[in-house]
């Protein structure tokens, strides 16, 4: 453990010559007060742990949803993979210029951890933000799910034509 205290000199000469030289800058024996320091910051790093523990025990661990997002002429298109979920399973959301799509998967059976040979597939909760590059109309997305791959089809809102303004000459 580092002693954060320089140890205290005999005379004011050495002091001085110990601060110059940057040695014994650490103490030797920890006082009473380091003690209770290091052991009130032992005790706060192991609660911080435990509770680190207990979060990802918990359903608080999400999985990254993959996805494709596509546009074509009239929308923004994005398409994932999540066969095993639900329609009612999966949460889709617009905010500002961000789609959020969130869904678990739920285990149908207990395996027993030893029983597995083999356990690549993703189970629990997972979730994706996207953010979108053009401007959507949020009243016209749908959402279809058609053998375990998701599309959600946003509409491109409308952008206004440009117009060519002719600059007339006042002084004629």
């Amino acid at each position: 453990m580092m002693k954060i205290f320089r140890k205290k000199s005999k005379d004011a000469d050495s002091q001085n010559s110990e601060a110059d030289n940057n040695e014994d800058f650490f103490l030797d024996d920890e006082s009473s007060q380091e003690k209770k320091v290091a052991a009130q910051v032992g005790e706060s790093q192991d609660n911080e742990a435990k509770l680190d523990e207990e979060w990802l025990d918990e359903d608080y661990e999400e999985g990254q949803l993959s996805v494709d997002v596509f546009q074509t002429k009239d929308a923004i298109v994005i398409k994932s993979t999540i066969a095993g979920v639900k329609p009612e399973d999966i949460d889709i959301s617009i905010n500002n210029d961000m789609v959020t799509v969130r869904g678990k998967r739920q285990v149908e059976e207990e395996v027993l951890e030893d029983d597995y040979f083999y356990q690549e597939c993703y189970w629990g909760g997972f979730s994706r933000s996207i953010i979108l590059p053009t401007e959507i109309i949020a009243d016209k997305v749908e959402a279809n799910l058609k053998n375990g791959v998701l599309t959600i089809r946003l509409p491109k809102a409308k952008k206004s034509k440009s117009v060519s303004i002719k600059v007339k000459d006042e002084n004629k």
